[in-house]
């Protein structure tokens, strides 16, 4: 199970400046929605199969894993 529950307040970390979704670094939401698919098995990290929808505080929603997630400041 994941370190993070709809109801949690998270912010955006994709420090990566070439990453489309860079826009969204730093940014805070609200996760909303979890869902599973098979990229943990893929990638050999079960934490990889878990998808998390967050709701920014801009409104705007975006999908991402556990690593790009990080308690708010």
């Amino acid at each position: 199970m994941g370190r993070f529950h709809e109801g949690d307040r998270v912010r955006i970390d994709i420090p990566d400046e070439t990453d489309p979704d860079h826009v969204h670094h730093a940014k805070h939401g609200e996760i909303v929605r979890l869902w599973s698919d098979d990229a943990g098995v893929e990638s050999g990290d079960s934490r990889d199969s878990i998808l998390y929808r967050v709701e920014l505080d801009s409104g705007e929603s975006i999908d991402v894993r556990w690593r790009d997630l990080r308690p708010p400041i």
